[in-house]
């Protein structure tokens, strides 16, 4: 791992540089809410499951971070995340399309004076040694809710089935429609078995989180 850091290291900075250079555009909440069909059907009920590439909750959005929410919609459009569903949306999103509902969702559902994520629960001696196999708090914080930069995720109290479909999607290449080509996530999730990234998900599910899923009031 240690031989490993000074490459993730490298990527790292790559990645954030390149995020930077997308944030020229400034999103609009308002414009995002009146664009926002799309994305509802799926994001806006409680306990939807998706089941593409296998069933699974899909991913709570509201109170993401924006600059997230914009790359991976980046991410798809590119076909750097594989989707057919997600891929065939983003097509249909300008840049700036994907800036305004970034910025809705990333306000979406936050209350004046909600108390911010509490440090997270400690884990079981087989679970903070798969933590700290790959220093997953070094990126996304240390109550997995605070990464160190916007552009990456929030994934304390996020859908643990999803969790687990994302991360073994980075360890998958050279298939069509199944995968996530990000050099940093990919060698950080081929370190662990799918077994290891399974416990690694339910932990991080289980962790008081800024994300949720705000219902719509023609879905209540």
């Amino acid at each position: 791992m240690i031989k490993l850091l000074p490459t993730i290291f490298a990527l790292a900075v790559s990645f954030v540089s390149v995020a930077a250079q997308a944030q020229d555009i400034t999103g609009s909440a308002q414009a995002g809410e009146k664009i926002n069909a799309m994305c509802i059907g799926c994001h806006g009920i409680k306990g939807y499951q998706a089941s593409f590439p296998e069933v699974y909750k899909v991913p709570m959005i509201s109170g993401q971070n924006a600059k997230y929410i914009e790359a991976a919609l980046h991410a798809y459009q590119k076909g750097e995340r594989k989707h057919p569903t997600m891929r065939s949306i983003s097509e249909s999103l300008t840049d700036q399309n994907m800036a305004d509902l970034a910025a809705y969702y990333s306000d979406h559902g936050l209350v004046v004076g909600e108390m911010a994520p509490k440090e997270a629960k400690v884990p079981s001696a087989e679970v903070a040694a798969l933590l700290g196999k790959a220093n997953c708090a070094s990126c996304h914080g240390a109550n997995f809710s605070s990464p160190i930069s916007p552009a990456y995720p929030k994934i304390g109290g996020q859908h643990a089935d999803y969790l687990f479909v994302a991360l073994k999607a980075y360890k998958i290449s050279d298939n069509a429609k199944v995968g996530r080509n990000n050099p940093i996530m990919a060698s950080m999730a081929k370190q662990y078995s799918n077994a290891e990234l399974k416990l690694l998900a339910n932990y991080l599910s289980s962790v008081q989180g800024d994300v949720k899923v705000v219902p719509q009031s023609r879905f209540r």
